[in-house]
């Protein structure tokens, strides 16, 4: 597989990314979005959010809130 339509994104410490502005432009994403990973093999696909998928992560939103810092907002904001 080469290199053409490859972007990266670098892990902090505590395991979150930010998507890269080319993916979110592709995707027409806005903060706030929910995205969904689509795990097949050794493959994980990013895509928007379908309405089950919102479902499940409604289910999970209480575990997410240490992503939302106001230092978080400011050290990625912009990206």
């Amino acid at each position: 597989m080469g290199q053409e339509g490859v972007t990266v994104s670098r892990l902090t410490k505590k395991y979150q990314a930010t998507v890269p502005a080319p993916v979110r432009e592709l995707l027409g994403l806005s903060q706030g979005d929910v995205i969904a990973f689509v795990i097949e093999g050794d493959r994980v696909t990013l895509r928007r959010a379908v309405p089950l998928d919102r479902e499940f992560a409604r289910a999970l939103e209480t575990t997410l809130d240490e992503w939302l810092s106001e230092s978080d907002e400011a050290a990625y904001g912009d990206l």
